[in-house]
């Protein structure tokens, strides 16, 4: 059984992070250049850590499987990130943004953890405009801010719809900086396919080159794993489709637990699957429910007419009237269920029915007049105002509007958008201490990778403040009091038998997914993968679909294993090998998350169990039962993985029924 020690420090609240540092071991500068880690990912938090670990003086090794870090799929984040900087004055603090990460997260986070992410998160927004990220400013040049799900005050920093792209620009200026200065090496087209533990240490990897398809082995005093979430195991999602559990999935196999797979976010404002041809689906940041009213017809009669042809008496505001306080702002589990039961009475729009309205009608009249008013237009016509009100509208969200009439051909200025939920994030994530270690030493894992911040639901623009804060502001110390305890230069050669075997082990997998020769293409089985996993671990879950899904995992598992087809040869790039390797990993991936969500016997953010709700509809946690983390630890080939468990104690935040009413 694994030993899960938290390592979260004594002392106030407030105090455990300031303390935490003052109290750690340290490496002295002479000998940082004596440690070398390798970090695999070049995300924002893969990136920002083998920066900062460079400026601090250890030798880096920056492993990505992309041809560049700016590929990472950190880019595709569009609406913002949060901090308690409380620029528009409006109530806004370190403790309440901690407090409504918590909520949001129903109270299945670690408090210590949350506290200390608010902390930094004041230090990232300088930070990031220190290495020039165009963050949007107000007209007096101060920097500016929106709201997001879940938050009563404005908190999130933004540049327009492209604040993971910007974001990620100044990271990978940090690395390339340490690139050309040599303090970093940066290997690219590389995956990592196995962690190699010596001695009960993480002492290095073992990758495949994605274009030769040779293996290859880097040492190392530690090992830090940044390699995003897991969505893609339900095959649609708004993930980039080459983002994968692979790294993660391998170390768990080498003794690292998998804590709270289950938890995975559906995100309300995604364009609607419109046919099994396609391979992802696309966000609608969550920046466009700032201004745009979500709504569904009143009369089933009514969700094949157009829209505009709806009168106001007859729309259903269904945020704003079930959840008064947030309105339309609600966090995104929350929203996104409510979606799913207005599809579900029959009031859903589009050609599935599977669809809900996102109307910026309002928003682009109530601009387009304060717009007149500042140009002091006297009596403005309506055309005009409208073409104001678009321009105004175009500003905030152009980029998002020009996605949407791509993908779907219709103008979200004339006509409202369709939405709908789909997986978005994964909370889940390899069990970390309060220093990001593994409960394998010398195995750090960061961002969305680990588990750590969330809970059960992740609130909006809170993904890229965790990447930066984890790279930026807390592994650089954390590190250091383990590798303090490590002998310098004492880190194994690449030639030792621990090496070897782990070499041999990838070695051998790809043989035997070479040898198979079956009739079925990997993608196949990756869509029938998605489609149970949607089916009975999605938005709502209950035991009989949960044990139906484990046995038609376990049935889809074996026959992947009989009849995959991969072609080509392991000896060259082979995309083919490259996604039966990743779907190999997800087929095993998702039985375990089927099996976390069953033996979980409450509902709680993410994870809806249809047995456990409220009167009316929400969810009904069991605190006294489940306010722990369940941390999953592999036992072998074939054998039922051990759940072991790591209590939530509160010592500030009282537990509480979550509302947003």
């Amino acid at each position: 059984m694994a030993t899960l020690d938290s390592k979260i420090p004594s002392g106030p609240l407030a105090d455990k992070w300031r303390k935490h540092k003052t109290e750690i071991k340290l490496v002295n500068p002479a000998n940082k250049r004596k440690y070398h880690v390798v970090v695999v990912g070049a995300g924002l938090a893969g990136a920002s850590a083998a920066a900062s670990l460079a400026d601090l003086g250890y030798q880096v090794t920056c492993v990505v499987f992309h041809d560049s870090p700016r590929r990472a799929h950190s880019i595709a984040a569009q609406g913002g990130i949060n901090a308690a900087k409380n620029y528009q004055n409006d109530g806004d603090s370190v403790y309440r943004l901690f407090y409504d990460t918590i909520k949001g997260g129903d109270y299945r986070a670690r408090e210590a953890n949350v506290h200390r992410l608010a902390e930094v998160s004041v230090n990232i927004i300088d930070q990031c405009a220190a290495l020039g990220v165009p963050f949007a400013r107000e007209y007096g040049g101060l920097l500016a801010n929106r709201s997001f799900g879940g938050a009563q005050v404005s908190r999130t920093f933004y540049a327009r719809g492209q604040t993971g792209q910007q974001l990620l620009l100044g990271a990978y200026s940090s690395l390339s900086r340490c690139v050309g200065q040599n303090t970093v090496k940066l290997v690219t087209e590389h995956e990592m396919s196995d962690l190699v533990v010596v001695d009960g240490h993480a002492k290095g990897i073992i990758t495949r080159d994605l274009k030769t398809g040779k293996l290859h082995r880097f040492a190392a005093d530690a090992v830090i794993v940044a390699t995003g979430g897991y969505g893609n195991v339900f095959n649609l999602s708004t993930y980039a489709r080459g983002s994968n559990v692979t790294a993660s999935w391998r170390a768990y196999k080498r003794g690292a637990c998998f804590a709270n797979p289950c938890y995975t976010q559906i995100h309300p404002t995604c364009i609607p699957v419109s046919g099994d041809y396609q391979s992802k689906l696309t966000l609608m940041s969550e920046s466009l429910r700032n201004d745009g009213r979500i709504w569904v017809p009143k009369k089933k009669e009514d969700v094949k007419k157009a829209p505009a042809s709806i009168p106001e008496a007859d729309r259903d505001y269904f945020l704003e009237r079930i959840y008064p306080s947030f309105g339309n702002l609600a966090p995104r589990d929350v929203s996104s269920r409510a979606a799913k039961r207005m599809c579900d009475e029959g009031r859903g729009v589009g050609e599935t029915g599977l669809g809900v309205y996102l109307d910026f009608a309002d928003a682009i009249q109530r601009y387009g007049k304060q717009a007149a008013a500042r140009a002091n237009l006297q009596n403005p016509s309506s055309d005009k105002i409208l073409e104001l009100g678009e321009a105004a509208v175009a500003e905030r969200y152009g980029n998002l509007f020009d996605i949407y009439k791509e993908i779907t051909d219709e103008s979200a200025y004339k006509q409202p958008m369709r939405i709908y939920p789909a997986v978005h994030y994964t909370m889940g994530g390899l069990w970390v201490d309060y220093n990001l270690m593994s409960n394998v030493p010398g195995l750090f894992v960061l961002g969305e990778a680990n588990f750590s911040d969330h809970g059960a639901n992740r609130l909006g623009a809170s993904a890229l403040m965790q990447g930066l804060a984890d790279g930026f502001f807390v592994i650089p110390y954390t590190i250091g009091d383990y590798l303090a305890g490590q002998k310098p230069g004492s880190r194994p050669s690449p030639e030792h038998a621990a090496f070897v075997a782990a070499e041999k082990n990838v070695a051998d997998l790809i043989t035997k997914l070479m040898s198979i020769k079956g009739t079925e293409p990997v993608a196949y089985y990756h869509k029938k993968l998605g489609k149970i996993m949607w089916d009975h671990c999605g938005m709502a879950r209950t035991k009989e679909g949960l044990t139906k899904g484990i046995a038609l995992i376990q049935e889809l598992r074996a026959e992947f294993w009989r009849n995959v087809n991969v072609p080509g040869s392991a000896e060259n790039m082979n995309q083919a090998l490259e996604k039966a390797c990743r779907v190999a990993d997800y087929l095993e991936l998702g039985e375990l998350m089927c099996r976390d969500a069953l033996t979980r016997e409450e509902s709680c953010g993410g994870h809806f169990r249809e047995e456990y709700q409220h009167p009316d509809g929400e969810c009904l946690r069991d605190d006294e039962k489940y306010a722990h983390v369940a941390a999953w630890e592999f036992q072998g080939e074939g054998k039922e993985p051990l759940r072991n468990t790591e209590p939530l104690n509160y010592e500030t935040v009282k537990m509480s029924v979550r509302s947003y009413k």
